[in-house]
């Protein structure tokens, strides 16, 4: 039975049988001939295109969607979110499959995928309902007088929301759902190498209810022209951008006397400390390194462990890495598919060759065919080796040995990014040592840097953030601002 979504319409699909999505408008579909081709990293085949426009046309759109004064009650949008959530789990397979066509990861990461969109659907549903206000009495002071003081949160009007390639669903999810929570409108520019399922998730926003021009998403021809104007245009109150700590900057200089969010790459530093369960340690590395081809900003990328059990980690994380499948994104048996184009295997693997031939030890992997890399573990790095120094987003783990807890916390924090941290250990002096002394904004004790839940709080330090956090409760913080207001209160 064909369900009442859009969605699922023949004019979604082209003459060729592949997916097409025009520029989405005011609640429609614009298609003016320019188009941007989608390629699966996997198969190399054009799997769907999406509509371009010029600065021009995203100059309107930008003053249109700010004009928009969006007033839906607070039960409305927690309505709205929650059948957009139960919309979506009704189609798992089919959101798993257009992102694994996209972006080539396996079948049990893009369906792991969707089932996080559905919980900050919910979880931003649920927040929506809460009252945020708050009450101060005026009586507590001798320079006070008989009034109550009361705040509300205020939406900021319109948001611009860049998004990158390695989670193309639940990225642009964790900007739109909290906006929509907010009574917020907000323009979205998806990754030009994974929009699909960006524009496959606001047309079922739209077709949910979703009051038009509230979500407007668009994709450029002129990549920086648009990457610029979807920074400084005017209109825009807040610049919420996912990615690459280099565009990150250039957004922060850029984009003037406006709110930013900025979540950047990372390098995270796994301490595994002289007494930690090496069981529970490769068991934390394998769930910390290669999920989504290790294409998260929060994967391991330094694994710091004590010389004296180093050799008995590594021979049980070869082991285990060495029982994961790999290859055919498609296979819903596989662990990993491919990284995100060929070019960056490429790179990969030029970096983990340079790593050897400066004495790393190569103990599993170092394999590639064309977008796939196989999983691999580098033992005796050092952390200024290029595969540690820079972001290598791929399936790579990489084994610094250390002497001391001290010197373990040193070449952790001897990075300029600062997003996550984790430590194995059972020794409690050493877990607050390493929590409190971590420059990074989410430290995991026996667990991966990578977890946390869809409305917590999360964000890095230094080049990985400046601070602010995401998250469902902090996105929504960050969405509005508090104004206040004061009436006459006689407590008597």
């Amino acid at each position: 039975m064909e369900k009442d979504f859009s969605i699922l319409n023949k004019k979604h699909f082209n003459q060729e049988g592949l997916i097409e999505f025009g520029t989405i408008i005011g609640g429609t579909q614009v298609k003016n001939g320019k188009w941007i081709d989608i390629f699966n990293p996997y198969t190399k085949k054009k799997v769907g295109r999406v509509a371009a426009i010029d600065t021009k046309t995203l100059d309107q759109v930008l003053k249109d969607t700010y004009q928009t004064k969006i007033k839906l009650t607070r039960y409305q949008r927690y309505a709205i979110l929650n059948k957009i959530a139960e919309a979506l789990e009704e189609r798992v397979d089919e959101v798993s499959k257009m992102i694994t066509d996209e972006t080539g990861l396996c079948l049990k990461d893009t369906i792991y995928e969707a089932s996080r969109v559905s919980d900050v659907l919910r979880f931003s549903a649920m927040k929506t309902l809460d009252d945020d206000s708050q009450v101060f009495p005026c009586d507590v002071s001798k320079n006070g007088k008989p009034r109550r003081i009361y705040s509300t949160r205020v939406p900021l009007k319109l948001i611009s929301a860049i998004t990158p390639f390695n989670h193309p669903m639940n990225q642009v999810v964790h900007k739109i759902a909290p906006a929509i929570a907010t009574n917020n409108t907000v323009v979205l520019k998806p990754s030009e190498k994974t929009p699909l399922s960006a524009y496959y998730f606001a047309q079922l926003a739209i077709d949910c209810g979703l009051p038009p021009n509230m979500l407007n998403v668009i994709n450029g021809e002129d990549l920086q022209a648009t990457a610029e104007m979807m920074t400084v245009h005017p209109d825009i109150t807040l610049v919420s951008f996912t990615g690459s700590s280099e565009i990150g900057k250039i957004i922060a200089n850029k984009s003037g006397y406006k709110k930013v969010i900025l979540e950047l790459g990372g390098s995270s530093a796994l301490l595994v400390l002289k007494d930690a369960d090496i069981d529970e340690a490769v068991a934390v590395t394998m769930a910390g390194t290669f999920k989504n081809s290790a294409q998260r900003c929060t994967a391991i990328r330094r694994i710091l462990v004590h010389k004296s059990i180093a050799d008995d980690y590594a021979k049980k994380l070869t082991e285990s890495v060495n029982k994961l499948k790999y290859g055919d994104p498609y296979n819903p048996n596989n662990d990993m598919g491919t990284v995100i184009n060929e070019d960056s295997a490429i790179e990969m693997e030029k970096r983990v060759q340079s790593a050897i031939d400066s004495g790393a030890v190569c103990l599993i992997g170092h394999k590639r065919q064309g977008a796939i890399y196989s999983p691999t573990v580098l033992d005796h790095v050092k952390n200024n080796f290029e595969v540690v120094d820079k972001e290598t987003f791929g399936p790579v783990a990489p084994i610094i040995r250390f002497d001391s807890l001290d010197e373990a916390i040193e070449i952790a924090n001897d990075t300029p990014y600062g997003l996550s941290g984790g430590v194995v250990s059972n020794h409690w002096q050493s877990i607050q040592r390493v929590i409190n002394e971590l420059d990074t904004g989410t430290v995991n004790v026996n667990e991966a840097p990578s977890y946390r839940l869809e409305w917590t709080p999360f964000g890095g330090v230094k080049d990985s953030g400046l601070g602010y956090k995401e998250g469902v409760i902090e996105t929504m913080k960050g969405y509005t601002y508090v104004k206040t207001y004061s009436l006459p209160w006689d407590e008597a």
